[in-house]
């Protein structure tokens, strides 16, 4: 039975580091209180202007395509997931293309925020299981410190975000037991102001962004943290079990834990409640800190460098975003 499977991962983050230091300089905080609310201790911002989400995605994929042996020619088509897109339209799956040098093939954004990994990987399972593509280009890329209120008023949600992006290469294999075995995935839209920007919005007129709103700061991200945090400590564990089951596995049975980076004590917490050793759970919110659709790809990228993992390795990802959605997924690599 043909099943999609990930060939090659590939990272990239921009070299600027901004440390919790660096933000108390800023507004009011101190690395001791981002790190016992979140586990971060710094993330990456782009160095300056002009530096896109489609930027950031181009060595991402480069380095996917040379883990994999694929040339980026044999690439059949992109999936982008982003919440910080290059341009309202066109999607910026576009922009990557063109500057891979691709033209023709089809190019799809997704809007999955925080799940966009686990969105984008169902898309391109069902592509190739169907036969439709055989080499696709799934990338997660994020600038978000472009878009945050380094303000008191915004420090809650500031301190959280960085930027990067992670890609991988997904094909066909029939390869006995490899590739991915169970994937689910989720949303309640009941939850969707609990972690959303408000502004612009196409519902606005007769401007789509008005003098009041940029006032009144609804450009910026708004976030109910102990609805987010409750809901993401029940719904990732929750699908990882389902995953689990559906694939006749346990927890007993995971190599390595790829959870979504958005909070260390969300990972601790979920990880408990799955019954799998810190020693299996990959963290890079500490240095990197939620790089929402890249976080996946871009922590299972460097659990692969660090060889903590490999060819045969059992593989459970989780996570769980704004929207609200959710998902996970097991794969044997």
């Amino acid at each position: 039975m043909r099943r999609s499977a990930i060939l090659g991962v590939g990272h990239h983050v921009p070299s600027k580091v901004v440390t919790n230091d660096d933000l108390a300089k800023l507004f009011n905080t101190s690395d001791e209180w981002i790190v016992q609310r979140s586990g971060i201790r710094e993330r990456r911002y782009i160095e300056g202007d002009g530096v896109f989400a489609s930027d950031l995605a181009v060595p991402a994929c480069k380095m996917a395509c040379e883990k994999a042996g694929v040339a980026l020619s044999e690439i059949d088509a992109i999936i982008f997931a982003t919440l910080s897109p290059d341009a309202f339209f066109p999607g910026t799956g576009c922009f990557l293309q063109a500057k891979l040098g691709l033209p023709g093939i089809p190019a799809l954004d997704i809007r999955n925020q925080c799940s966009g990994f686990l969105y984008g990987l169902s898309i391109a399972d069902a592509w190739i299981r169907a036969g439709v593509y055989r080499r696709v280009l799934l990338v997660g890329a994020e600038v978000h410190s472009t878009g945050l209120d380094f303000s008191d008023e915004g420090r809650d949600v500031t301190v959280l975000f960085g930027d990067g992006a992670g890609a991988v290469v997904l094909g066909p294999t029939e390869e006995e037991g490899r590739g991915l075995l169970s994937l689910t995935l989720g949303a309640d839209g009941r939850g969707a102001t609990d972690l959303w920007i408000e502004a612009p919005s196409s519902g606005r007129s007769p401007d789509r962004i008005t003098k009041e709103m940029l006032d009144e700061r609804r450009q910026y991200t708004r976030m109910n943290g102990k609805q987010v945090f409750r809901w993401a400590t029940e719904k990732m564990p929750e699908a990882s079990r389902a995953v689990l089951a559906e694939a006749g596995r346990t927890t007993a049975d995971i190599d390595l834990f790829v959870p979504h980076q958005a909070n260390l004590r969300i990972n601790e917490l979920v990880a408990r409640k799955l019954e799998i050793p810190m020693e299996k759970v990959v963290t890079t919110i500490d240095r990197y800190g939620n790089t929402t659709a890249a976080s996946i790809p871009l922590s299972l990228s460097e659990a692969l460098i660090a060889g903590r993992a490999g060819p045969g390795s059992l593989v459970l990802f989780a996570a769980f975003g704004s929207g609200y959605t959710w998902g996970a997924g097991l794969l044997r690599l």
